[in-house]
């Protein structure tokens, strides 16, 4: 727990000293803000329709900051030789991926929690309830853990940044795909293949519209353990090389 835990206090360290940190937390927010004021705001709509849109977009903008955020975690201490420091630490795989992935999330939930006004603008000049604005942050929350986990698995995979950051948008981009393949499919493989989903089912279906449902949060905590485990296994395997 003690290397976990400086290992925490270094990234986020470097997360909130690094221009590019604050360079992707800013283009959320912008990007967000943009498509609340066209989408949400620009047209007569209920409230409850227009918390839906901020969420709808909002999901998408977490994913993309995720994978971005993400991507430098493994890739950058190889292009610097630094992990070979911790390579040769009394530190375990599992000790620098806990760390890493710690501090990337709690920066997210910075960006998260940075962006509140805009549903409370909802609130204040509409008819919501602050529960559907807990869920969908929750929702939010936990679908930004999975595509983190997909981000440092992809980082641990190569030292390029660039190319760990194709192969997240690869992983991310496939782990939404699997509703829409599913459609095309025959019962049993039908369900299945639905519920492998990130997004349509889980999110869409369910923290988006405000409801909470035991199946969807621990789909993603399974989700955000499946990727930090292949994480762990992709730098012990590394660790040798």
């Amino acid at each position: 727990m003690r290397a976990t835990s400086i290992i925490y206090r270094r990234e986020l360290a470097a997360y909130l000293r690094s221009p590019a940190g604050w360079i992707v937390a800013a283009a959320a927010l912008l990007i967000e803000g943009i498509l609340f004021q066209i989408r949400g705001l620009s047209q007569e709509q209920l409230s409850a329709d227009v918390l839906r849109q901020f969420f709808w977009s909002m999901s998408g903008v977490t994913m993309f900051a995720a994978i971005i955020l993400a991507i430098r975690l493994v890739a950058e201490e190889r292009q610097t030789q630094s992990l070979v420091l911790l390579n040769t630490s009394p530190v375990s795989d599992l000790s620098i991926v806990a760390g890493k992935f710690l501090a990337a999330l709690t920066f997210l939930g910075g960006i998260l929690a940075l962006s509140v006004y805009m549903p409370l603008l909802i609130k204040v000049n509409g008819k919501i309830t602050a529960s559907q604005i807990i869920v969908g942050y929750l929702g939010l929350w936990l679908l930004g853990a999975a595509y983190l986990a997909i981000g440092l698995f992809a980082s641990a995979l190569t030292r390029h940044q660039l190319l760990a950051g194709v192969l997240g948008a690869l992983f991310g981009g496939v782990m939404v795909m699997f509703y829409q393949l599913g459609k095309v499919l025959d019962p049993p493989f039908r369900d299945v293949v639905s519920h492998l989903d990130a997004w349509w089912g889980h999110f869409q279906g369910g923290f988006m519209i405000g409801v909470i449902s035991l199946e969807n949060v621990v789909y993603y905590l399974a989700l955000t353990y499946f990727f930090l485990l292949l994480a762990v296994k992709t730098m012990e395997a590394k660790r040798w090389q």
